[in-house]
């Protein structure tokens, strides 16, 4: 059964506050499963969990340690608004949708498609979204039981003007000012709720305590914008590093052979790092690496507090828990910082699933974020809308040896990739021709494209030709 939104996607439309009924009944005695559903801007598998060395992740790795740990989950656009359009439908960002670069919202064509939480919200659950959950605070207004939440202003914009919201809070910051912008960086003696993250925590838990009283099941998205630029945190997460023992990428120069066109994000180039410069040596990637550091650890605390709220409140064993970031990020690989293009940095990220009673687990078969939707409603019981383009991974949660797919599709612009277990092939379908083909198994830090070499011409043509195939479902 194919459902419908009773409204037009993603239309700018507000809706009214909606009051929670209340009962004296427990929230844990409702059958169908709650779900924490936790995005984080720009985090990449730079968490313990994961096998980074160098971070300060305690809560993150806690949870993946009573969860499914993803090890090879890739987003479906490397950029934020779309990548999170793109979950949230379990639409692919093809050219004809119109989910380009920089949009956050599909193509009017999509009209009546049901979004995720607007799906669960049809079956009965109350629906909440504090911080950043969709790109915008105003897309999709159906999708929610009450208001979507910011910590700032009405029009939704990520701030542009310097303090308009608080972003900066050390009053050494205005001397840097530059473009309407403070630095790229901050270490504020403050409390976590001083900056804005804190904030959504703060509201997150207010939010839990009351729907632990309600009569119904509920779907809370949580979504932090740090490490997003600028690299802000509280100073207590600063000192947990030690800026001349962290190391950087040694792989500072674009990959042998790469495309004329392979670029990255110019946003700590253009946007912050103007203000201090944008020097290429060790002293500034370890300052750059330590911000980003300590930001992951704050948005860690957050979850911490959180999970620990979770517990206390007695829904642990009612709540499905998701924690996922909306793309990648460049530490200053190939001297590239940010994401906006198909590399394997941009494109992979963290992805975390707790499902009560389920034992935890780790597990490679390469997923996809178009099938986070259909997954959630499989993992809660709900019907999956057959409009999706993703594929449950609860077989694979239940059978780890099971086979989930061959291959995952992302993109950027006019960039398209194909990652299989073993190749990240990319393909320019727009201005001159060029591609690119990594070789994870000799080569999983991609330094050298291989794409033009004759070793490697069967493994050109077989990606492509996975590529065709997809292109071949895509609407005239």
């Amino acid at each position: 059964m194919k459902l419908k939104s009773p409204s037009q996607f993603l239309l700018l439309l507000l809706l009214g506050q909606f009051a929670i009924p209340t009962s004296s009944a427990s929230n844990t005695a409702i059958t169908k499963p709650n779900v924490l559903f936790i995005a984080i801007d720009d985090l990449r598998p730079e968490i313990g969990c994961y096998g980074s060395k160098q971070i300060e992740t305690p809560n993150l790795d806690r949870l993946a340690g009573n969860g499914t740990l993803f090890l090879n989950a890739y987003c479906n656009v490397a950029v934020c608004g779309a990548s999170r359009a793109s979950l949230m439908t379990s639409l692919r960002p093809i050219p004809n949708r119109r989910f380009t670069s920089y949009t956050s919202r599909a193509d009017a064509d999509a009209s009546g498609i049901v979004t995720l939480p607007e799906h669960f919200k049809t079956f009965g659950y109350h629906t909440l979204s504090n911080g950043k959950v969709f790109h915008m605070r105003e897309d999709s207004p159906q999708s929610w039981s009450e208001e979507a939440w910011r910590t700032y202003g009405s029009n939704g914009q990520e701030p542009q003007l310097y303090n308009k919201y608080d972003m900066w809070l050390d009053p050494g910051s205005a001397r840097l000012v530059n473009n309407k912008r403070g630095p790229f960086y901050e270490a504020a003696d403050v409390a976590d709720n001083a900056y804005y993250d804190g904030r959504v925590c703060d509201k997150t838990i207010d939010d839990l305590k009351r729907l632990a009283k309600g009569n119904q099941p509920f779907f809370l998205a949580c979504g932090f914008w740090r490490p997003h630029l600028p690299f802000n945190a509280p100073k207590k997460y600063w000192d947990l590093y030690d800026r001349k023992k962290i190391e950087i990428a040694a792989n500072r120069h674009l990959p042998k052979d790469a495309p004329k066109g392979l670029r990255g994000s110019n946003e700590l180039k253009n946007q912050y790092a103007a203000n201090d410069g944008f020097p290429d040596d060790e002293e500034f990637h370890r300052l750059a690496r330590h911000g980003y550091f300590a930001c992951v650890s704050y948005i860690d605390a957050q979850v911490g507090k959180i999970m620990e709220t979770l517990e206390e409140l007695g829904l642990n064993d009612n709540t499905i828990v998701i924690v996922w970031g909306d793309h990648g990020f460049h530490l200053g690989e190939h001297n590239l910082w940010g994401k906006h293009n198909t590399m394997k940095h941009s494109v992979r990220a963290p992805l975390i699933i707790r499902q009560p009673g389920k034992e935890a687990q780790r597990l490679d078969q390469i997923v996809e974020f178009v099938d986070v939707y259909p997954t959630l409603c499989d993992l809660a019981s709900l019907p999956i809308p057959t409009h999706c383009e993703g594929k449950s991974i609860k077989p694979i949660m239940t059978d780890p040896s099971a086979a989930h797919k061959e291959a995952v599709f992302t993109s950027f612009g006019s960039v398209y990739s194909v990652k299989t277990k073993n190749f990240l092939y990319s393909e320019w379908v727009a201005g001159p021709p060029a591609r690119m083909l990594y070789d994870h198994r000799k080569d999983p830090e991609e330094n050298v494209n291989v794409a033009e070499s004759a070793e490697y011409t069967e493994e050109v043509n077989r990606h492509h030709e996975i590529f065709e195939d997809l292109r071949k479902t895509w609407n005239p």
